[in-house]
């Protein structure tokens, strides 16, 4: 959808939107390749240790598979030829052939998928099943335990799918699809008919179910290009190590891949490393990748990372700042440029940056992508602000990508938006400055902003400039109350191999601040800590660190 013209202003003012009034993302990703190249790869699945035997499927074999389950679903009742959302389609399966096949197949059926994490634990899971309706979940044994102890209080849920053998109120999934017909007519979805329910992740509040339609797909196909810095191109091979229950993995990493014929490494870690993942990466040829931030701060600890061999076409990060210490490992161990991104859930890829357009500025997001109306605005009056000036980060709607509303919440969406002199916008809830050359600057969640003396400091930055400390492996930042200041930074940290907690390490690591930042940025409280507690997609859960600090157990 973008083509790339040497510019990121000449590549924004040659874009233009193409979305079809009728559109149904499993025809798009699935049947279009298997009518033309049947045997073209999708999907190359991998055991969860990243070493075992590779798994094949070609578009004509996904295709099939997902008519078949179709024609179960449609059997069981399921779905509709309407504009309204069809029938929840709950898959709580980690990366594999199964959970593609489950989404396409709920796509051409007219329903509604539900994407759930594998660590989820009951009360998350139950939230979310009961919160949607669901009727029919896909899953596998090792997910059973959990569903079986709150399936009293989902009425709703009629029918469970196992994929590996039938259990006992269960059906076998691979026996179902058998006795079905691997033909199938699509239902004659419109681009705006639901498709994706997807539930926020809920670090702060109760997760609210973000509806999407099938446009969602085409909404996210300029910032996928633009943060691969032009995907597709030839011999193009596909990873992340984010579930395909997050909008991180499922719509930034394999729909669109699908939608271009780009294969599609499967493999969801048991226990994420960074050797395992660089070993993959090697041993399949991954060329692109969606990596959080999490993921590669694990891998620059690596002491052997520079030594890996690895050379990538395109990589991809989203969920934190990156700032100029990991630019500058990526390009001497991936041999790349980490291309950020930003976006929600509720409307996602609206910003990114593009090594091919032009060099990243650290501390930077990037540009607002083709097709996406993205600036910095007064919350309460929907006005733009000037540039250097901080602000909430908002998109102007109607856009593409973005959400249909919140699942039986109008409340909640009406207040997710603001008018203003030029419209509606879309407020995300982060704040960031719009800089000279049109580029965005993160500064933090509106709760993360931390006022200390006076200063008004976001943690990003902070965070970039500790884990340059030849100490640390991972860190996260926020206030803590102060009664001088108001607040001051507290920082928690996890060490790398080697280095042990000691208050001689903490004034170092303090002026290590101090002297790259200033002087009222620096950590007055620094705690060391086994683990940070983060989102499956990679984020700081700044919440929890701030409820340690509540809870006198920081450490």
């Amino acid at each position: 959808m973008l083509s790339a013209k040497g510019s990121y202003a000449a590549t924004r003012a040659a874009f233009q939107w193409d979305i079809p009034a009728r559109y149904n993302i499993g025809v798009d990703v699935c049947d279009r390749w298997a009518a033309t190249e049947p045997d073209r790869v999708a999907l190359i699945e991998v055991a969860d240790d990243g070493y075992g035997a590779m798994r094949e499927t070609s578009y004509a074999e996904l295709r099939d598979a997902s008519n078949r389950f179709a024609n179960v679903l449609q059997g069981l009742g399921l779905g509709a030829n309407r504009e309204e959302a069809g029938d929840r389609v709950a898959i709580l399966l980690p990366q594999q052939r199964e959970t593609a096949i489950a989404h396409i197949a709920a796509f051409k059926a007219g329903c509604v998928s539900l994407p759930l994490f594998t660590l989820f634990g009951p009360d998350a899971l139950l939230l979310r099943l009961r919160d949607s309706g669901a009727r029919v979940l896909v899953t596998d044994s090792a997910s059973l335990p959990m569903i079986r102890a709150i399936h009293d209080a989902l009425p709703e849920l009629q029918t469970i799918f196992t994929v590996d053998g039938a259990n006992a109120g269960t059906q076998d999934f691979a026996a179902a699809c058998a006795n079905a017909s691997p033909l199938f007519t699509p239902v004659d979805s419109g681009a705006e008919t639901p498709a994706i329910l997807i539930y926020t992740s809920g670090t702060t509040g109760n997760p609210k179910g973000a509806l999407h339609a099938h446009r969602v797909l085409l909404g996210h196909l300029p910032g996928v290009e633009m943060s691969h810095d032009f995907l597709p191109q030839p011999g193009d091979r596909i990873w992340t190590p984010a579930d395909w229950a997050w909008i991180g993995g499922l719509l930034d990493v394999l729909l669109p891949a699908l939608h271009h014929g780009v294969p599609v490494v499967a493999c969801r870690f048991r226990k994420f490393s960074a050797r395992a993942a660089a070993d993959l990466i090697r041993r399949l040829e991954i060329r692109n990748a969606f990596l959080p931030p999490t993921a590669l701060k694990m891998m620059k600890a690596d002491p052997e990372s520079l030594n890996w061999g690895i050379r990538m076409r395109s990589v991809a990060s989203g969920g934190e700042p990156l700032g100029a210490q990991l630019l500058e490992w990526g390009r001497a161990a991936l041999g790349v440029t980490i291309n950020e991104f930003y976006g929600q859930t509720e409307c996602n890829m609206v910003v990114s940056s593009s090594a091919a357009l032009a060099p990243p500025a650290p501390g930077v997001m990037g540009w607002p992508v083709a097709g996406h109306e993205v600036d910095v605005i007064d919350e309460k009056t929907g006005l733009r602000l000037t540039p250097g000036v901080e602000g909430a980060i908002a998109i102007l709607s109607p856009d593409p990508v973005m959400f249909l509303g919140y699942w039986r919440q109008p409340a909640a969406t009406e207040a997710k938006f603001v008018t203003g002199p030029k419209g509606r916008w879309l407020v995300t809830g982060d704040r960031g400055e719009r800089c000279a050359d049109g580029r965005l600057r993160f500064k933090g969640r509106d709760d993360d902003i931390i006022s200390t003396g006076g200063y008004r400091v976001g943690p990003a930055e902070i965070e970039d400039c500790l884990i340059a400390h030849p100490a640390i492996a991972m860190a996260g930042v926020v206030g803590q109350p102060d009664p001088l200041r108001g607040e001051i930074v507290a920082a928690f940290i996890t060490l790398r191999p080697g280095f042990a907690p000691t208050e001689a390490l903490r004034a170092e690591i303090a002026a290590h601040v101090r002297d790259r930042l200033a002087a009222y940025e620096y950590p007055r409280a620094i705690y060391f800590t086994a683990d940070l507690p983060v989102t499956t997609t990679g984020k700081i859960i700044r919440n929890a660190l701030r409820q340690r600090l509540i809870d006198g157990q920081p450490e």
